[in-house]
C-alpha cells in the first residue's frame, strides 16, 4: 500500500472484491447438492445436512456486506448490493453467450459438459436471483436499523441479527422457488418432495447460522484493520 493510500480506501476495494467473487461463485455452484454428516441428530434433517453448493460461497457475501456497511454506511452498502445484482445478470449473460458460441471440434471440453457445469437450470437462477435481491437488501436494512438504535455500539449484535434473519429469508426463498415453486407451477426444473425441501431449508440455514456466529470475530478484526 502506498503512503498516500488510506486503509479505508484499500478496504473498499478488498471488500467489494470479496463480495463479488463470492456472489459469482455461489451462482456457479448452486446446482450441486452437498451432504455433510453430523455426529448428532437434529429435527427434519436427522444426522445429515443437505444443502445447495452455493451455501458455502454465499455465506461469505454477508460477511463482506456487514463489514462494508459498518465501514462505509448504508447507502454505499445498498449500492454494492444492487450493483452485485447487475453483475450477476451480466455473468449469466456472458456464460450463456459462451455456451451458445460454436465449439471447436478439437476442444478438450465438450459442449454438453461445459453447459452442464457452468449453466444452472432456470429454476435455480430464478430462485437465487429473487432470494439475493430480497435478503441482501434486508441485511443492510436490519444492520443499520440496529446500529441507529444502539448508537453504533454492539457490532456483534447487528452482525449476527442482520445475517441470521437475512439468511433465513434467503434460504426459504431460494429453496422454495428453485426446488418446488418453479418446477411445480412454472414447469422448469425438477420438483422435490416437500420433506426434501424442508430438509434443504433446515440444512442450509443451520450451516449459515453457524457461520454468522463464527465470523463475528473476523468482522471485528476486518473493521478494526481498515479503520486503523
Amino acid at each position: 500500500m502506498s503512503r498516500t493510500e488510506s486503509p479505508l480506501a484499500t478496504g473498499r476495494v478488498v471488500l467489494i472484491g470479496v463480495f463479488m467473487t463470492a456472489l459469482v461463485t455461489s451462482q456457479l455452484t448452486a446446482s450441486k447438492l452437498l451432504m455433510f454428516q453430523l455426529p448428532f441428530s437434529i429435527p427434519v434433517t436427522g444426522s445429515s445436512l443437505v444443502m445447495p453448493g452455493a451455501a458455502l460461497a454465499y455465506a461469505l457475501t454477508f460477511f463482506a456486506s456487514d463489514c462494508y456497511s459498518e465501514l462505509y454506511g448504508r447507502n454505499a452498502a445498498q449500492t454494492m448490493v444492487n450493483v452485485g445484482f447487475g453483475m450477476t445478470l451480466l455473468m449469466l449473460a456472458l456464460v450463456w453467450t459462451t455456451i451458445k458460441a460454436p465449439i471447436a471440434p478439437f476442444s478438450g471440453v465438450g459442449q454438453a459438459e461445459f453447459s452442464r457445469v457452468l449453466w444452472s437450470s432456470a429454476n435455480i437462477v430464478a430462485g437465487s436471483l429473487l432470494a439475493y435481491i430480497v435478503s441482501q437488501n434486508w441485511d443492510v436494512y436490519v444492520f443499520h436499523a440496529i446500529r441507529r438504535r444502539t448508537d453504533s455500539k454492539y457490532l456483534w449484535l447487528r452482525n449476527i441479527a442482520s445475517t441470521a434473519t437475512s439468511q433465513a429469508i434467503d434460504t426459504v426463498i431460494f429453496v422454495s422457488v428453485a426446488f418446488y415453486v418453479a418446477p411445480t407451477y412454472l414447469g422448469v426444473g425438477s420438483a422435490y418432495e416437500l420433506s426434501m425441501v424442508a430438509s434443504l431449508i433446515v440444512g442450509q440455514y443451520v450451516l449459515k447460522l453457524a457461520i454468522a456466529f463464527a465470523d463475528t470475530p473476523f468482522v471485528y478484526g476486518t473493521v478494526a484493520y481498515f479503520r486503523r
